[in-house]
């Protein structure tokens, strides 16, 4: 396979324990994975590899994307923490994705899509965040969505509202994700809310490792 020497790029955010007998050079899979997670379709990938003989389906790379698991790195202590939700659509249907990252270093902290956006489930997103990274003393910014505010009074977190500055941190990467979603109309079709939101996780590990 003389074109796997083209192969290559920085990779070392994408981690591929989870190979087994699989008969795919592992520069070819590291790039089936960055190809798909940071906007080319399941079938641009293909092309792509098969561009450079390497001949993978369709299903192939998604498995490699789901198996790989990829979340953002936990452990961070942000003084502030941008705060945000988008809608994504996944087979017409009308979804959430939470949000929170961190306005000095630019990195996604954490990223859960749920099918409505109430206090209760910010609330939950809240929970997993404390679970992950230390910000018990870091600010939040947030727009004027009640819910959201309604949800880190009950928990105790500060938070401060703020329309532009750095809350903008957040946004600008809503933007980016929107833009790498553009070859699909930022929308999901025949795949279930799981596996969106693990494609939504692995491009929030890119993003931080790329950053």
């Amino acid at each position: 396979m003389p074109e796997i020497s083209r192969l290559s790029g920085h990779r070392d955010w994408i981690d591929l324990d989870f190979v087994e007998r699989e008969r795919t050079p592992e520069s070819a899979m590291a790039l089936g994975i960055k190809s798909h997670v940071t906007g080319l379709s399941l079938s641009n990938t293909v092309e792509l590899l098969d561009s450079l003989g390497v001949r993978r389906s369709r299903k192939a790379i998604h498995d490699w994307v789901q198996k790989a698991d990829l979340q953002p790195e936990s452990g961070k202590s942000p003084n502030q923490v941008a705060l945000d939700e988008t809608v994504i659509r996944i087979n017409n249907q009308q979804f959430w994705l939470y949000a929170a990252a961190d306005p000095q270093s630019n990195e996604l902290l954490h990223v859960r899509l749920f099918a409505t956006t109430t206090t209760t489930l910010t609330e939950i997103f809240l929970r997993e965040l404390r679970q992950k990274h230390d910000v018990e003393t870091a600010v939040f910014l947030v727009d004027g969505a009640q819910h959201l505010q309604t949800a880190l009074q009950r928990t105790g977190l500060r938070f401060q509202m703020c329309r532009n500055g750095n809350r903008n941190a957040v946004e600008r990467i809503f933007r980016e994700l929107k833009r790498r979603t553009s070859s699909f109309s930022n929308s999901f079709s025949h795949v279930d809310p799981e596996t969106a939101e693990n494609w939504l996780q692995s491009f929030a590990c890119w993003h931080n490792a790329t950053n």
